[in-house]
């Protein structure tokens, strides 16, 4: 993933390739991780990069499920925010990457991006007064969601172990020492990177 995304040739493959650029910045805050330290919730909150990377394959589904207009999968919204000791980071990645290309295939299949997609009734953060969406709309949605999650995670890592969006990016796609960039590189017994 370099730094930005790639030109697009059309909103549906510009809206997908947003997506996945956020995706990738969330792998990247996992990026190294063990799983303890993926477990880890060093900040006030409750967060952490496990729990995020599970939680986002869970909410990325949920949200194709409405789109498709299938039933939704029964899921614990708590325990989805958690890399439970059972669990592995490398599970939780790998579902997530699944969860992607479900997503692709489902967008892929729509040939009108402004078909509309029902609102659920009666849940509290979702508006009473508007009947649809549009697959267009749900794209978005994920993006920002995605984004969103991404910033958390990138501050969770950073309390985890100090490491930060680029450095952690460069080590992820082997980019070279520039005096601009020193890839990420896993700290030696007692050493916290600067």
């Amino acid at each position: 993933m370099p730094g930005n995304v790639p030109p697009v040739a059309d909103e549906r493959s510009g809206l997908l390739a947003f997506l996945d650029q956020q995706r990738q910045g969330v792998r990247n805050a996992a990026y190294g991780l063990t799983d303890e330290q993926a477990r880890l919730a060093p900040t006030a909150s409750s967060l952490t990069v496990g729990g995020l990377v599970k939680h986002l394959a869970q909410m990325e589904r949920n949200w194709v499920s409405i789109m498709l207009r299938e039933p939704g999968q029964a899921v614990d919204y708590e325990d989805g925010f958690r890399l439970r000791e059972d669990e592995t980071l490398a599970e939780v990645l790998a579902d997530y990457a699944k969860a992607a290309e479900e997503t692709a295939a489902a967008v892929a299949g729509i040939e009108d991006m402004g078909r509309p997609v029902p609102v659920p009734k009666g849940v509290p953060w979702f508006p009473d007064d508007v009947e649809h969406w549009s697959v267009r709309w749900v794209l978005l949605h994920l993006i920002e969601e995605t984004a969103r999650h991404a910033g958390h995670a990138d501050i969770v890592r950073e309390g985890v172990d100090g490491a930060t969006c680029w450095p952690l990016m460069a080590a992820a796609e082997g980019w070279p020492a520039t005096p601009w960039v020193q890839p990420w590189q896993p700290a030696t017994a007692g050493e916290r990177p600067a």
